[in-house]
């Protein structure tokens, strides 16, 4: 998959493009459903394919007080964009100037000068430009003059809960009350966490149940506190089972200000420390809580490690 981050010469010389366009955090199931529609299109036209989106979300820079946490970083949303066979991902840099381009300005540059897209694939409700004053008639207008059609899509709705579409809103939701299975469902994948595994207070080690703490960035959305049984991704590709801790750790810490993300990795004994880390989270197993003791934690420990490995083997 090519990346382009500048337009100012088409990609593809005398061919045309069936392209969409948006924010695409997580590359949920109806992100896919969307991008499975641009490749139908595009066989069918003998045209390219091309996702357009940004480097950040939007909303970071357009009202940074309640942007959201991310499901993806760029870097794995890149990955799973190339997973899905699109000949190109544009990546546009969102910044204050971006931000006020006009619409029409926006989709000339991009969708014509660009990319000479045949067909624009967008959901139903798409905004786009300054304020967020494009939407798909705006794309209509310009493409009845400058020779590309535009599909608007319904979108994907959800099978397994309300009836409402997937989102990553309703993704995130979903992780705020520690419904990573449901996550994993609207994703089409486990919901995946990555950092870089950091010194911390080795308490695990001592307790017999030695634990990774992966830093992660505070820009990325994560369940809710508690234990959960996934998978973890070392830097060399090897997978491993694991029971994974996102607290406050109340049993030692009456105060602490923040959570942090701890996977114990069944079965291993190595040094972690500076790798990067990859935390797929498979299964809720309990909440986190405050226990009278050491010894009340660790039978606790033994029972989440058994826990998951049940989990797992499922």
């Amino acid at each position: 998959m090519l990346i382009l981050t500048d337009l100012a010469s088409s990609p593809w010389p005398g061919e045309r493009t069936v392209a969409t366009i948006g924010a695409y955090d997580g590359v949920h199931r109806g992100h896919q459903a969307v991008i499975a529609t641009v490749r139908s299109l595009a066989r069918e036209t003998g045209a390219r394919t091309a996702v357009v989106t940004f480097d950040r979300h939007p909303a970071s820079v357009v009202r940074p007080e309640s942007a959201p946490q991310l499901l993806t970083d760029l870097d794995q949303k890149l990955e799973l964009l190339a997973a899905t066979g699109v000949d190109a991902t544009v990546v546009v840099r969102f910044d204050e100037a971006q931000s006020r381009e006009d619409p029409l300005s926006f989709a000339q540059r991009v969708f014509v000068d660009g990319l000479a897209t045949s067909i624009v694939v967008v959901g139903d409700d798409f905004h786009f430009g300054r304020d967020r004053s494009g939407n798909v008639n705006t794309l209509r207008d310009l493409g009845a003059g400058a020779g590309f059609e535009v599909q608007p899509l319904a979108l994907l709705a959800r099978t397994d809960g309300p009836d409402e579409p997937i989102s990553s809103t309703a993704i995130r939701r979903a992780l705020a009350g520690g419904q990573v299975e449901l996550a994993a469902s609207m994703l089409g994948r486990p919901f995946e966490a990555r950092g870089v595994v950091v010194q911390g207070d080795q308490r695990g080690r001592l307790l017999g149940f030695p634990t990774a703490n992966v830093h992660v960035p505070n820009t990325i959305c994560l369940p809710a506190d508690g234990v959960y049984a996934g998978w973890y991704f070392r830097a060399d590709g090897s997978r491993h089972e694991c029971a994974i801790n996102r607290g406050r750790r109340p049993t030692f810490f009456e105060h602490a200000d923040h959570s942090v993300l701890e996977a114990h990795l069944l079965d291993f004994d190595g040094d972690l420390y500076g790798e990067s880390a990859r935390v797929q989270f498979q299964s809720y197993l309990r909440s986190e809580r405050k226990f009278d003791g050491i010894d009340a934690l660790v039978s606790q420990l033994k029972h989440d490690v058994d826990h998951a490995r049940a989990a797992l083997a499922r």
